[in-house]
């Protein structure tokens, strides 16, 4: 059902785990499926994502996406994070089944909700100092 890519990522995820000095929290779900992303980022002055972790409840897919999206954004601008796709996640994973393609679709929701907190509650509030 999986190729060797998504197998890989979920066996050995990347950017495991609560980052504990975020400012930028997303989370996501899908009720039909029950799955759960929460994206974690630590972002600098300069708008660049230093550090992005995840904790995800689902599927070998939910997690595989998460880790392969969380790399994907990794050093980028808050910019050119929010034009990650969840095509391009796809992509980076080699497919995935078509029963699966909602797991990228929720990766990029989570990185963009993340975004959304990151602008209007951290940057925000920085702002009115």
């Amino acid at each position: 059902m999986y190729n060797d890519r998504v197998v890989k990522e979920f066996s050995n995820p990347q950017n495991v785990g609560e980052l504990k000095d975020a400012n930028a929290v997303g989370t996501v779900g899908n009720a039909v499926c029950g799955d759960i992303m929460k994206i974690f980022m630590k972002i600098n002055e300069n708008d660049v994502i230093e550090d992005v972790s995840f904790q995800t409840f689902g599927c070998a897919a939910a997690i595989a996406t998460s880790s392969v999206a969380t790399t994907m954004i990794k050093g980028k601008t808050v910019e050119e994070a929010l034009k990650l796709t969840n095509k391009q996640v796809i992509d980076e994973l080699g497919g995935l089944p078509p029963q699966k393609l909602h797991c990228s679709v929720l990766a990029e929701e989570a990185i963009k909700e993340a975004i959304n907190n990151y602008l209007t509650e951290y940057k925000n509030k920085k702002n009115k100092v």
